[in-house]
């Protein structure tokens, strides 16, 4: 057959084609409402994208597997030393030594306060082999500068030879604890005092770090993390230069940490934006864009304490958006993270994840896997377009020191996040595991240590405190309470998980559980057929059990009597109405009252109630479980009812 047959066969797809199947699948219904979702920056993300025009490709720093780094964050020298030796042996070439007191380390992390405890730590570990991160406690930066330099002494190794980020970030310090030991003029000088005598001492590796977790695990937007990387970046900058740091070195002296998470499309649009926007920052100073130093780590934020397993799918999709997004190394956090010190298991299956991703699909063998797709590259676009207004908006009101001094990030940041916190209450932000298909009866997860009850109050916040609230500062002397009175106080950015609402209700089913031998129950009021209440009764179970309430399910019931026995007999105070909108309309009204007068204490139906709202509330249903709903508040009351 010649092309001209096949092409008269098989015409050449256009959109104005595709558009007009869509309008008859649609039936008349908005096109933007069915088919276009926003993101938390207002960014369209379409159904279909137009085959993009050539760029130039984004590269990460060598043409090489990107790094997989793991964590060196438990408190005993001699137990974190086997565990990293144990990682390094299973395929990771990078550590994170997160020394104790660190907000990273949740609570945990290395105590090493001299070079002996560091020595052992890493004895037999082959530092030029390798490539080691640095976090701190804040402000610790100067005094683990001088640690390592210490260590790399004593081995007899060359700091040049060497592959180390120090990982100073005195702007990502005031986001996270709201305060500085000492004004900002004088933090800035021995910032740049301390850069400059790492330079000086021959290390070539990064020694500030421009990390956006803190804004992240706050509920920044993606532009909104973005726009603190570069304002971040660019203060370094400045106080680099006027530190006597040439501006060459002086990028040479910066790295990027940016969160990826679950969410494929942006998590690659956004490491491939930041590439892009500071290679315009560096062209801006005069400089030929260079490929920077970009690290990545998978999200605080997605982890989850219920259902750890999903944390595995999690980290993985995030770990494979970051390395076609171009990060040069990639930490994943083990499963477990949420519940404590991972053990050596959680550990060699997020080290894993990237070895298979490394080895067994090559990623890394393509440059920038995604260029030339119309999705990615306009979203790439849009989100440096986004980010680029938003740094600066930044830049107007002084730089983000200013802006974090005012209050003006954490107030746009926490708009954000209330929009993203009625997300996760209506399910339209699910969590798997959480909010969708729970499982009520899983089976405890181990871990080294856990992490101690809260209390009351977030658990990332009492965690970060278990070090018994001391932090180094630039000087190594003052602890927060000095902080406070030595240098105002700006609102710290919260550190939140999106699964904690519904943590915190299962966690009261459990303490239910454990007083009285059973958890709050609903009973699920099936009626007609299984065809007819089937899946709004599974529906309805998924619903309630994600905030800990075990649902009590039947084969459905033929009349009211039974259904009022049924009732009775499962022990349960609440009840929930399931079946179709048919039976609905004839039957559940009397369904209601049965139950009320068998002693329901609260009746809920499954789905929208419609024109029947009122003959339903009269006859004793108090709420409706549908997709939409805030469930969050549902099982609130819900709770509270069965517990009563």
């Amino acid at each position: 057959m010649t092309d001209l047959a096949l092409a008269s066969e098989f015409p050449a797809p256009t959109r104005e084609a595709w558009s007009t199947l869509v309008e008859k699948v649609l039936k008349g219904a908005d096109f933007e409402k069915k088919l276009v979702s926003r993101t938390y920056d207002g960014i369209r993300i379409q159904p279909l994208y137009p085959k993009a025009e050539p760029s130039a490709p984004v590269r990460r720093a060598e043409h090489a597997p990107w790094r997989v780094a793991q964590k060196v964050d438990h408190p005993d020298p001699t137990e974190a030393n086997a565990l990293a030796l144990a990682d390094l042996e299973g395929g990771a070439d990078a550590l994170v030594l997160t020394l104790a007191g660190a907000r990273t380390g949740r609570g945990f992390g290395l105590k090493a306060g001299s070079v002996a405890e560091l020595d052992r730590a890493l004895s037999g570990v082959m530092l030029d082999l390798i490539s080691l991160s640095v976090e701190t406690a804040p402000y610790g930066g100067k005094i683990a500068a001088q640690l390592i330099a210490d260590l790399v002494a004593h081995r007899g190794h060359t700091p040049g030879d060497l592959n180390v980020d120090f990982g100073l970030d005195p702007a990502g310090d005031i986001a996270r604890i709201g305060s500085s030991p000492l004004p900002w003029p004088e933090l800035s000088k021995k910032f740049a005092d301390t850069a400059r005598g790492v330079i000086e001492a021959g290390f070539t590796g990064s020694v500030g770090r421009t990390d956006t977790r803190a804004y992240h695990e706050a509920g920044a937007s993606e532009a909104q993390e973005l726009a603190a990387a570069l304002a971040t970046g660019v203060l370094y900058l400045r106080l680099f230069e006027a530190g006597g740091i040439s501006l060459e070195k002086a990028r040479g002296a910066l790295s990027f940490l940016l969160v990826a998470d679950a969410d494929e499309f942006l998590t690659v649009a956004k490491f491939r934006a930041l590439r892009r926007l500071w290679a315009q920052v560096e062209s801006a100073c005069g400089l030929a864009p260079k490929p920077s130093r970009l690290h990545a780590e998978t999200a605080w934020r997605m982890t989850t304490r219920r259902d750890p397993w999903v944390n595995l799918l999690r980290g993985t999709m995030a770990a494979f958006s970051a390395g076609i997004g171009g990060a040069d190394s990639i930490t994943v956090l083990p499963f477990t993270a949420a519940l404590g010190l991972p053990d050596g298991f959680a550990r060699r299956l997020a080290r894993n994840t990237q070895t298979i991703l490394l080895e067994e699909t090559n990623l890394w063998r393509v440059a920038d896997p995604v260029a030339g797709s119309g999705a990615f590259e306009e979203l790439t676009s849009q989100l440096a377009d986004e980010a680029w207004a938003r740094f600066q908006e930044i830049e107007r009101e002084g730089g983000i020191v200013a802006s974090l001094s005012s209050g003006a990030i954490q107030r746009r940041i926490a708009e954000t996040r209330s929009r993203r916190e009625a997300a996760l209450a209506s399910r339209r932000d699910p969590l798997t595991g959480t909010s969708e298909f729970p499982d009520i009866h899983e089976a405890p997860v181990s871990v080294l240590i856990p992490y101690p009850p809260a209390s009351g109050e977030r658990a990332s916040d009492a965690q970060v405190r278990s070090d018994g609230g001391q932090s180094p500062s630039a000087e190594g002397v003052a602890a927060p309470s000095d902080l406070a009175l030595r240098a105002g106080r700006a609102q710290p950015l919260p550190s939140i998980r999106a699964a904690e609402a519904y943590e915190r209700l299962r966690d009261r089913s459990d303490a239910f559980l454990a007083k009285a031998g059973a958890r709050p129950r609903v009973f699920l009021a099936n009626l007609g057929p299984i065809a007819a209440f089937s899946a709004r009764a599974t529906f309805a179970k998924n619903a309630f059990e994600a905030g800990g309430i075990e649902a009590v399910t039947n084969d459905g019931f033929g009349n009211f009597d039974q259904l009022a026995a049924a009732f009775r007999e499962s022990g349960a105070r609440l009840a929930c109405i399931c079946s179709s909108d048919e039976i609905y309309g004839t039957h559940a009204a009397q369904a209601a009252s049965a139950l009320k007068n068998a002693g329901a204490a609260a009746i809920y139906l499954a789905g929208r109630p419609g024109e029947i709202e009122a003959a339903l509330r009269e006859a004793g249903v108090t709420g409706f479980v549908f997709v939409g709903c805030n469930l969050l508040a549902l099982l609130e009351a819900a709770q509270a009812e069965a517990a009563a």
